[in-house]
């Protein structure tokens, strides 16, 4: 017996130095921070390559008639002439970098370009250039080393080129969970965007920070709804770590699946205990099975302490605004029912109150018939009726004679 309680023991420390090792390993794991720039792109693998240190990198490709084509990475694709230039599209914000098949790793589109003789494309989007970007060499052997060439430019048209750009590609970084989002609604992501932190909560400095009235902030998550189990519950850690008392709740802390089409919440609950004058960071991590873990960070000032009699005080602010507006509702309803019954229905007193005639029926209902309350005409009525019955009944009695009546004859 001594035996299985040592091992019961032994088996509650292993499991809780398991939990203690996950817990370390997912707050140490570095998370995804979306890059600076527009410039970089998710490998097959979901993989993040950055590509900001190669912007503005012009590569000339030499063509027929003393015509040179230049890709200028992540910048725009130009036709240079003795004419002058000729603009087949820029690379813009909406970031048309991703992944590649075939011989091409990435693949780069450029839009709006100079639309002289080119009105007619799609959506009139000018002239359009496409970079299939070929990590490495090019497969004819050109510009082996160095920092890359244009391999081949092939025209599909007068508004539309393609060509392949042979460079040595940046080394994958961390595994990004696509299509997952945090947001403070619904349908945002300000905190976190297709798996990656969104600048400015990604440091544990941060200039916007939360309230000391806040007591509450609800966060939204959203998952593509194949890969959505993945998710993990969330982790919080508070620096420092006296001060401020943190607790999660909601779907989202118990590891429930997010949706797009049901967004999970994550409720942080914060109170102040004491007093500081820099803002609390609240790290906040949340492990993906087989991806980088994202972690956010959210600041909390804390001007003065809070206690649990705020919420009863905020509880009974709204209890009486709540009853101010029934009060006010309610009398305007009563006052308008008054003015419609006497005037439409020509009803007065106590019969031009709205629901008298609802009263009435429960009165007469609970104090059995002929005991609710009537009304004048039906007074008047109990009156006719009163006359008309003493009328009968005194008629009946002259013409019935008595039993102790005796007649004599006629005179």
């Amino acid at each position: 017996m001594k035996d299985l309680r040592l091992c019961s023991v032994h088996s509650l420390y292993c499991l809780c130095f398991i939990v203690l090792v996950i817990v370390i390993q997912a707050l140490e794991s570095a998370s995804v921070t979306v890059p600076s720039s527009s410039c970089y792109a998710l490998d097959n693998s979901s993989r993040l390559v950055d590509f900001s240190s190669w912007i503005g990198q012009p590569f000339e490709y030499e063509g027929k008639d003393n015509t040179d084509l230049v890709v200028q990475f992540c910048k725009d694709v130009q036709k240079r002439s003795q004419t002058g230039y000729v603009d087949f599209g820029r690379f813009n914000k909406f970031n048309y970098f991703t992944a590649g098949s075939g011989h091409a790793n990435f693949i780069q589109e450029f839009y709006n370009g100079d639309l002289a003789n080119c009105e007619l494309t799609y959506d009139k989007l000018g002239r359009t250039a496409r970079v299939n970007v070929i990590c490495g060499n090019c497969l004819n052997g050109q510009c082996k080393g160095g920092r890359g060439c244009v391999c081949n430019v092939t025209y599909e048209s007068d508004c539309r080129v393609v060509i392949d750009l042979a460079i040595p590609c940046e080394k994958p970084g961390p595994r990004v969970f696509e299509g997952f989002t945090v947001g403070l609604h619904p349908r945002s992501w300000e905190i976190v965007y297709n798996g990656m932190t969104q600048l400015g909560f990604e440091k544990s400095h941060q200039d916007y920070s939360f309230s000391t009235e806040q007591t509450h902030v609800t966060l939204y998550m959203t998952a593509v709804a194949s890969v959505s189990t993945l998710v993990r519950k969330s982790i919080v850690q508070v620096l420092p770590e006296k001060g401020l008392e943190v607790r999660l709740s909601g779907s989202g802390a118990t590891g429930s699946p997010p949706t797009t089409l049901s967004p999970t919440m994550l409720i942080v609950d914060w109170r102040c205990q004491e007093v500081r004058d820099t803002p609390y960071e609240v790290n906040i991590t949340i492990p993906i099975e087989g991806y980088e873990p994202v972690q956010f960070f959210l600041a909390k000032v804390c001007a003065h302490k809070q206690d649990q009699g705020e919420d009863f005080k905020q509880g009974w602010a709204i209890f009486g605004v709540l009853s101010c507006v029934f009060f006010v509702s309610s009398t305007l309803f009563c006052c308008a029912g008054f003015i419609y019954k006497t005037r439409v229905e020509h009803l007065r007193g106590i019969d031009a109150l709205p629901g008298m005639t609802i009263v009435s029926a429960c009165l007469e209902i609970a104090s059995g018939e002929g005991n609710g309350y009537t009304r004048a005409e039906d007074l008047n009525s109990g009156y006719s009726r009163a006359e008309a019955s003493w009328e009968q009944s005194s008629s009946s009695v002259q013409g019935t004679p008595k039993p102790s009546e005796k007649n004599y004859g006629s005179i």
